[in-house]
Order: structure tokens, then sequence, then C-alpha cells
């Protein structure tokens, strides 16, 4: 095809045909025409990172796997433009990391990169039309790039939510079987001690006893200390003529040898056997329901958190955020990876913080993605610090981790899309780059300083314009 025929079809192209016929001259004495196969892969034939790539006729598409599979992204026909664009800072190594494949065959008409500042000189309306695409494209791919990282953090949560709302289900579970037979136990135990014919003083006594199974004996103490107690109690369960199986439950009261001391000397024989069986099913009983309603407990306020951290059934506007309740949150929702690596997450915050005017969305993900970085950057055992203070009508957000700290040549590229430093299929190279995004999007500042043993990231929210404190 010679030269005139390039420019008539240049000519006919949808996003640079407009263009002064000398423009396109130009562009078709300094190009070159290139034919693709069905399911070529052009960064390998064509190395599109390099070359300002004019769709003729075919249609190619750009497929990324960010670990949730390859997902197409971007796609072009006659009348695009892909590749290489004027004044891009897009290298092999700061790519989408995506794979242009061709998927119907056609014609793409490439210009090297050496050509492109003669052509920014020479092609000013051509230029133009691609420098417009290239905010076109930016915009398409960052918007991307927030949809994957946030699929890919609600897959972190997703899995440790799970075990962390197995767990209380499992208590509950349990606790609520066991309570239909320790209620038979009780009412047993009840018919018994109505039959003794106690005294009036003698039902106070009992009574005041039972009132001990509202606090634990055994909080805080080992398992060794609690096997001990339960075994000195069955010892005077036997020695005073009751029936030994009430030890375990009366071991997790409140009840001293001094309180037993004080039933067996105002109560009898038969009468003492059947007020420490009603305590002991009494006990058991209320330790059942209590932890049934500790479980459901923890299931509410898990769904509450995960509710308020996606922001469901709320617009993605600007708003007062309190951020007492975005960082516990986001930690409550950490915490399994946290505690799988025995790590210490601590959030303290200074009293009366004030509210920050922002898309309450927006921090949950900068939260997780900078948590989530620091739980991953300590060993076993390590410590993350979560602090927040006002200043200036600015509220500052302190995340320190006791890590190995981040490398001095590496400072400079921490925040550069696509880079991390983690084992491959561990990292998409997007959460800090994101979090910086969502910072600035937020009228905020991110910065960091970091050390072997300490790293500190340091986010600038602006006050919510009332400047008042949350309401609690």
């Amino acid at each position: 095809m010679d030269d005139s025929d390039l420019v008539a079809r240049l000519a006919q192209h949808r996003t640079i045909g407009a263009a002064p016929r000398e423009e396109l001259v130009w562009l078709a004495a300094h190009g070159a025409l290139y034919h693709t196969t069905r399911g070529e892969s052009l960064t390998q034939t064509a190395t599109m990172w390099d070359k300002l790539a004019i769709v003729l006729s075919g249609h190619v598409a750009i497929y990324v796997d960010r670990g949730l599979g390859p997902r197409k992204v971007m796609e072009w026909g006659a009348g695009d433009v892909t590749g290489l664009l004027p004044y891009s800072r897009m290298t092999k190594s700061k790519s989408p990391g995506g794979d242009p494949v061709v998927v119907e065959p056609g014609d793409l008409f490439l210009v090297a990169r050496d050509d492109f500042p003669e052509m920014i000189r020479e092609c000013p309306t051509v230029t133009t039309a691609l420098v417009h695409m290239m905010i076109d494209r930016v915009r398409r791919f960052t918007s991307n790039d927030l949809q994957d990282e946030k699929m890919i953090s609600l897959g972190k949560l997703s899995a440790g939510l799970a075990h962390e709302l197995n767990n209380p289900a499992s208590a509950a579970s349990r606790s609520a079987r066991l309570l239909a037979q320790g209620l038979a136990n009780l009412e047993d135990a009840s018919r018994a001690l109505g039959a003794a014919r106690m005294t009036e003083a003698q039902h106070e006594l009992a009574d005041r006893s039972r009132k001990a199974c509202v606090s634990s004996a055994a909080a805080g103490q080992s398992p060794v200390e609690r096997a001990d107690r339960e075994e000195a109690i069955e010892s005077w369960l036997e020695a005073h003529g009751a029936q030994p199986d009430a030890a375990s439950a009366l071991a997790d009261t409140a009840l001293t040898f001094d309180d037993l001391d004080a039933l067996a000397v105002a109560l009898d024989g038969d009468t003492l056997n059947a007020t420490l069986r009603w305590l002991a099913a009494d006990c058991s009983t209320r330790s059942l329901a209590g932890e049934v309603e500790r479980s459901v407990t923890r299931i509410h306020d898990l769904v509450a958190a995960i509710k308020r951290f996606t922001y469901m059934d709320r617009t993605s506007a600007p708003e007062p955020v309190d951020l007492s309740i975005s960082l516990n949150d986001t930690v409550a929702l950490l915490q399994h990876k946290a505690r799988r690596k025995s790590v210490r997450v601590s959030v303290s915050l200074e009293p009366d913080l004030p509210r920050v005017r922002a898309i309450g969305s927006d921090l949950n993900q900068i939260w997780t993605n900078l948590i989530d970085n620091a739980i991953d950057a300590v060993g076993e055992a390590g410590e993350v610090a979560i602090t927040a203070a006002p200043r200036l009508g600015f509220v500052i957000v302190h995340i320190v981790d006791n890590g190995p700290g981040i490398p001095p040549n590496l400072g400079d590229q921490i925040f550069d899309p696509f880079f991390t430093t983690k084992p491959v299929g561990q990292g998409t190279g997007l959460g800090l780059d994101i979090a910086r995004r969502l910072v600035h999007r937020n009228d905020g500042d991110i910065e960091f300083e970091s050390r072997p043993g300490r790293t500190e990231f340091r986010i600038t929210l602006p006050v919510a314009g009332d400047g008042t404190a949350p309401q609690r």
C-alpha cells in the first residue's frame, strides 16, 4: 500500500481523520502498517508499549488478571487508537499489566516512540486528539483499578469475616443445644429444692449464693488454675456428703469456700445436697444463656461493622465521618488476619476527635489498604499502632508498624501503580497508589517515613465544616 492509500485510510479514521491533510501525510510517511492475526499477543509481537497504534480495522482487547481471573478491561476497534500515546509515562514496567490480544484480525498503523517529538511538533491537531484520548483512557483504567482493588479487598475481608462469624455462630449453636438439657436439670433441681422445706433464712442464704453466678470466678484464671479449683471443690463436696458432679459448674462461679462452708453450717446433708445441685444447675444455665447472648451480640456487631464499612444504602458523596467508627470497623474486619500472625493492632484516638469531611467508603478503602499492608509487613507477634489527633483544621491519622521498613532505594516508587515487593500473586501493586488517589480525592494528603523497625504513614484529612465532635 502506497502513502496515498494510507492517507486515504487515515482520513476515514474516526479519531484523527479530521486532522489537516499535511498531518496525515506526515503520519503516513513515518509510520508502518501492521497486519494482525487472530489470537496474537500484541505485547510480544508488536511491542505495543513502545508504539502508537492506530486501529484501521479488526478488534483488539486487553485482559488483566489481578488475582480474580482474566477480565476484559478495554477494547478497541476500527477508528480507535491504542498503544503508547504522546506525553504518556507508560512503559512496559509501568503498564496496566494486561495483554492486548487480537480478537478479530485487521490492520494497525504503528508510529514508533522515537518519532513522537517530531510528531508533536508537525501534527498538533492529531496530538491534541490523542492527548484527549489518553485522559479518557487513564480515567477508565483508574476506574477499573479501583474496582479491582475493592473486589480484592472485599475478598480478603470476606474470608476473615467468615471465620469471625463462624466462631460465635458455633458457640451460640453449641450453647443453645446444651441449654435445653440445662433447663431440664434446673427444673429437676428446683423440684428437689422445693421439696426440702427450707426456712426463710435458708432460702435467703441460697439466693445470696445464687447471685454469685453473675460474675465468673474463672475469669483471668489459667486452665491449670481452673482445674485445681474444680478438683478442690469436688473434694469439698465429697467431704460434706454432696454429689461431686456439681463441681464443674460451681468452679465457674464466684462462690468461695467460705460461702460453701456457710451453706454447710446452715443446711443439713440432704438439704445441702439439693441446694448445691440447684446452684450448679442454675449457674450452668445462666452461663449458657450468657454465652448465647454474647455470641449473637458478636455476630450482630460484625454484621453492623460490615454494613457500615461498605456504606450500604448510602450515596458516594462527602459527608461528616466519625473516624473512630471508620477505623475500628476496619480493624475489626482485619482482626482475623492479625490474630493468625499474632499481630497486635491497637487503635488510640484522642477524645472528642472532630469528624472529617470525606466519602466514607473511600476512607474505609484507605484504611484497609494501609492496615493490611502493615500487618503483612510485620513479623510474627509484630505490632501495628493507629492513632489520630486534630491539628489546625485537620485530623492526622498515623498508622505505624514495627516491621523491617521500606528500603531507601524503593521509597520513591511505593506509590507507583503496579509496583509491589510482594511475591507474584500476593499483591497487585495498586494498594498504595489507590490509597493516595482516594486521599487526594477527599482533599487530603498522605506521606510516610520509614526506617528499620518503624514505618509510619500519615494521612491528613480536613475537618468537617461544622468542626463538631462526633455524637456518641
